[in-house]
């Protein structure tokens, strides 16, 4: 993805500007952002200065009441504001893109792990565990953004038996899978927890149930995704809770064949309940966080209605550096499991919901199996195969010895 730095000037020496001269700053660097980006530049009115004026002052997004505005413009000031407060733009969709054959330059679908890794192996209830009504899972698609900053509107996945429609906030949109990092985390905190409650409770020490609140330190929840732990990382961590709070996901089941499909009834979670900073560092950094862990993750993994099953991921998913990768990985591991699967390269841009133009999706799922070559994606090779009429993703277990979903007693034991 493309990134420039911008160099802005201080918010204090923001200050020694006159108004008109703030306002020519401003519009200098709204131009300079959209410019990076591809965008259209946009005119600033006198509102839309004013907020910006008391945002650049203050780095508070409530000041640009982004709520009262709606269309293009909501979506061109969420792009100033992220850049200000990053002192950088980045390309909306320049982490889907392929790099040009003609460099021959072959890029890794994964990151270096952080220094002084040490990461266990783990067991994550997948979403599709919680107790929904026939069986949804939402392994088969992308629940989160595919954009690295997270994405505005509504993702719509339109599947033969289901309606599922992923939504974000108006201020902070869509979460990112990064951000799906923390839901992660904390299902396995979850899970473990259950773990030793069942081990306790059979041995008759009558333990407390786990409690639905969990109240991770920031550093913890890093090191468990293999991350850095820079302030930068920490500033992440805090908007993606954000994200993750806002965004739900609403699943309507269908019923009927093709020419009748009835609506059967239609549930709607949230990827985390009620979150807040419960204590900062001297450097004003998030140090721990309490999350809420909302009823349908909780009732699923802790008092389950039926037999839920809990699939384990590679601790190297954390290390997959594109979004898309990581979509593949999830949809290897359902469907795949421990032999193969296959799917058109039509139907991976309908659950992935890319916005990338088929033509540009197609060359960036060709890049990434041809990254694999060289650094395999865990646990499974992929392979592209011409069919005349569409292209076939081909994900095939490599040891063929990966656990097979096992049912939540089972991590009991």
């Amino acid at each position: 993805m493309a990134v420039k730095k911008l160099h802005l000037k201080t918010r204090e020496a923001f200050a020694d500007l006159s108004l008109h001269e703030k306002n020519a700053y401003l519009q200098e660097v709204a131009d300079q952002i959209a410019d990076t980006r591809g965008d259209a530049r946009i005119e600033l009115d006198k509102d839309a200065l004013s907020r910006l004026r008391r945002y650049y002052s203050r780095r508070s997004m409530a000041d640009l009441r982004l709520e009262e505005m709606g269309g293009p413009m909501a979506v061109s000031f969420r792009n100033i504001a992220e850049a200000i407060r990053s002192d950088e733009v980045q390309k909306l969709v320049g982490h889907e893109i392929p790099t040009a054959r003609s460099t021959r330059r072959v890029l890794s679908n994964s990151r270096p792990a952080p220094i002084d890794d040490a990461q266990l192996m783990f067991f994550v209830p997948s979403v599709h565990d919680a107790p929904l009504k026939d069986d949804f899972n939402l392994m088969d698609i992308a629940p989160f953004s595919l954009s690295k900053s997270g994405g505005q509107g509504v993702i719509r996945y339109e599947l033969k038996d289901s309606i599922i429609t992923i939504e974000g906030g108006a201020e902070v949109g869509i979460a990112t899978a990064y951000d799906y990092d923390i839901v992660i985390n904390m299902i396995s905190h979850l899970a473990e927890a259950t773990r030793r409650f069942r081990i306790e409770d059979a041995k008759g020490l009558k333990p407390s149930i786990p409690p639905q609140v969990y109240r991770p330190a920031a550093a913890e929840i890093l090191k468990f995704c293999r991350r850095e732990l820079g302030g930068k990382q920490y500033e992440d961590l805090e908007r993606a809770l954000a994200r993750l709070q806002a965004t739900h996901i609403r699943i309507t089941n269908l019923k009927g064949g093709e020419g009748r499909r009835d609506r059967r009834e239609t549930e709607s979670f949230p990827l985390i309940g009620r979150y807040k900073v419960v204590s900062r560092t001297n450097q004003d950094r998030i140090d721990q966080v309490e999350i809420e862990i909302p009823g349908w993750i909780y009732d699923g993994v802790v008092r389950p209605d039926g037999k839920p099953t809990i699939l384990t991921l590679n601790p190297d998913y954390f290390l997959l550096s594109r979004p898309l990768a990581r979509f593949i990985y999830r949809l290897a591991r359902k469907a795949a499991g421990e032999g193969e699967a296959f799917y058109s390269v039509t139907e991976l841009k309908k659950r992935s919901a890319s916005m990338l133009p088929m033509r540009k999706f197609r060359k960036a799922i060709q890049e990434i199996v041809e990254n694999a070559q060289v650094l395999p994606l865990p646990d499974y090779d992929l392979e592209l195969e011409d069919r005349g009429h569409d292209l076939i993703l081909i994900m095939r277990n490599r040891a063929k010895r990966l656990p097979a979903p096992e049912a939540v007693k089972a991590v009991s034991a």
